[in-house]
């Protein structure tokens, strides 16, 4: 890493940076001490080369684990194969992904024996899915760039746990799933991310079952995220989709291979009426908080009616075991679901948030712990060396909000500031005379007031971040009758698709929601100003925020300093992290409310973001967007 080093001779225009040897040799210290390391490493420290080059000249076996699949893909493709060719080490790589990842090609041959029954362009879809599978050496549905990634076919032929056999498909041999795995059991350098992370270590039922090795080494990038997915993987989730699939799934081996037998279906069309009539009275209540929703009578009654149906259909099954392999698993999955309804339905867990959500066609139940910090300690207690890194870690200069929650208090803890000249390069406004009581549609007037002269000033190249989608509609709206430049909104099409419009057309605008504020990387002249509506605080009625602040009152705390504040520090970090990526670009952000200035928490924000140079004076933001080449 230094002026002279691998990476100053085969990285063009690289510099050697103090601050990243620093965090370089901190990982190293780690390593060598069996020491759990926290790094917060600012934008431009360089934080991926200065864990992975310690990580791969150590020798050991490293479990490399991200937030995203953008960077899974980057990591794997790109920054391992050039150090490796640099450092000349040749360890075995693998790169692991959910289940869902990767083409089956039993359900590819079921889709295809049912082809005339789709349409037009589903047809279309399917036929070239089928051609790409004759090729494909890995089936990671991702490379599949020949039909778009939100075709309903996709999911239709993806693995999944529900319809996979085992050895006993005919694929077996060729299964890509199975491929993937055998090739994380090889490898000394493997790619993973959170999810398949804490599925595998904590579900064992990912259909890659305990097959991630408890490697000397594990690297959590984007470690920021790492305390809301634990708490998805420490509770529960149950999605009635696949009561759905599963009734479906019952009736289509009844009617090919069970003939003789229409009670079985007879009694998965009540259960399937039971799921309806319990769907509709959700629906009805529009009610989110399950706890809340039990002391429905209706509600409560169709829950009970729902799981007698299923238990009745389970019975029913137990006497047809051994007259098909089908229905043999079918009945496995269907004992394995019941229990984790029932346990829903009962709500018995006090430390427990339980919550649904709707969407089309069914509800996601979830079941999330109100705290997991030792849950995590236990997790991250074995002798692996464990490293938890990212942009976006403290609040107030300290660390120790994340370390608690993850359970690392013991963590060494570090805070690597970024090197990149924030106050010359960047310019935080929060313009006066934000009006305090404006609501719904004046609301969006005024934000569209503040947007137009800085998209204007900036030559389009613009993001408007959102905390809310009805907000970016109406904006989306309003915006399209004022600004000339290209307009990119959120759900036109796949983030990257707009990314990639974004970057190409130049002096675009694009308006997105929370999957914009992360993971969103576009240097240089493209995008000069960052627009955000407010500050993020999560909503007073979320489900599992009101369980997390009733107990911490019950301990005396203020939930709103101790929960709160510091998730709406960590996420405006994140969106005000789209603006200054390289130590050449310059910007401006421009937040468009005035708490921030007139609370006394603003000030946990403002320590708490990069040393912009501050005004409240919109001109003087359009004068130093317009003075941007």
């Amino acid at each position: 890493m230094g002026p002279n080093g691998a990476l100053s001779r085969h990285v063009l225009k690289y510099r050697s940076r103090q601050i990243q040897i620093d965090m370089a040799l901190a990982v190293c210290e780690a390593i060598e001490h069996k020491q759990n390391l926290v790094v917060e490493a600012g934008t431009g420290v360089g934080k991926t080369f200065a864990y992975l080059i310690p990580a791969l000249l150590s020798g050991k076996q490293v479990l490399l684990s991200t937030g995203s699949k953008n960077l899974q893909d980057q990591l794997f493709y790109k920054d391992l194969p050039a150090l490796l060719t640099m450092l000349k080490l040749h360890p075995k790589l693998a790169l692991l992904k959910g289940r869902s990842n990767y083409l089956c090609q039993l359900r590819l041959q079921q889709a295809m024996e049912y082809a005339s029954r789709n349409s037009e362009q589903a047809l279309d879809h399917l036929l070239k899915i089928s051609q790409w599978a004759s090729v494909t050496k890995d089936g990671d549905i991702g490379n599949l760039t020949t039909v778009p990634e939100h075709s309903n076919v996709i999911e239709t032929v993806v693995s999944t746990k529900e319809s996979c056999t085992g050895s006993h498909c005919g694929h077996y041999e060729a299964c890509f799933t199975r491929k993937a795995r055998l090739r994380a059991m090889e490898a000394k350098v493997i790619v993973v991310n959170h999810h398949l992370f804490f599925a595998d270590k904590l579900l064992k039922d990912t259909g890659f079952a305990e097959i991630l090795p408890d490697a000397d080494i594990v690297i959590f990038d984007e470690a920021h995220q790492l305390p809301d997915i634990s708490i998805r993987y420490f509770g529960q989730q149950f999605s009635t989709k696949q009561i759905t699939s599963l009734l479906a799934h019952v009736m289509d081996i009844q009617r090919q291979e069970l003939g003789d037998t229409i009670q079985i279906s007879e009694c998965c069309q009540q259960a399937g009426h039971a799921l309806s009539q319990w769907l509709a009275a959700l629906n009805q209540s529009q009610l989110t908080d399950w706890r809340n929703a039990l002391k429905d009578k209706v509600i409560s009654q169709l829950s009970w009616a729902l799981l007698s149906a299923l238990t009745q259909i389970s019975q029913l099954l137990l006497h047809h075991l051994g007259r098909s392999a089908a229905l043999d698993l079918a009945v496995e999955h269907l004992q394995a679901l019941t229990p984790k309804l029932a346990a829903f339905f009962e709500c018995n867990d006090v430390q427990a948030a339980y919550s649904v959500a709707l969407n089309r066609g069914g509800a996601m139940l979830s079941i999330s712990p109100i705290d997991v910090a030792k849950q995590c300690q236990s997790l991250f207690a074995t002798d692996t060396r464990w490293i938890f890194t990212s942009a976006t870690l403290q609040m107030e200069r300290s660390l120790g909000h994340f370390c608690k929650q993850i359970g690392q208090a013991k963590a060494r803890q570090l805070i690597m500031d970024s090197p990149f000249d924030y106050p010359k390069q960047a310019l935080f406004c929060v313009p006066r005379h934000l009006a305090k009581s404006a609501q719904g549609s004046q609301t969006a007037k005024q934000l569209v007031d503040i947007c137009v002269p800085a998209i204007n000033a900036a030559k389009g190249r613009t993001f408007v971040l959102f905390t809310s989608h009805q907000m970016l509609e109406q904006v989306a709206v309003l915006l399209r009758a004022r600004v000339n430049y290209p307009l990119l909104v959120q759900g036109q099409g796949s983030k990257q698709h707009l990314l990639d419009k974004f970057k190409l057309l130049g002096n675009a605008v694009l308006l997105g929601t929370q999957s914009f504020w992360e993971g969103v990387d576009v240097r240089g002249r493209n995008l000069s100003c960052v627009i955000i509506d407010k500050l993020p605080f999560v909503q007073p009625d979320d489900t599992l925020y009101r369980a997390r602040a009733a107990n911490a009152e019950r301990q005396g705390l203020d939930p709103f300093s101790h929960i709160s504040l510091p998730q709406a520090v960590i996420s405006l970090k994140q969106g005000v992290g789209r603006l200054i990526r390289d130590e050449r670009d310059a910007g401006v952000l421009i937040l468009c409310d005035n708490r921030i200035v007139n609370r006394a928490y603003g000030q946990a924000f403002v320590l708490s973001l990069p040393p912009m140079s501050r005004t409240r004076d919109l001109d003087k933001a359009l004068h130093f967007l317009k003075q941007i080449p």
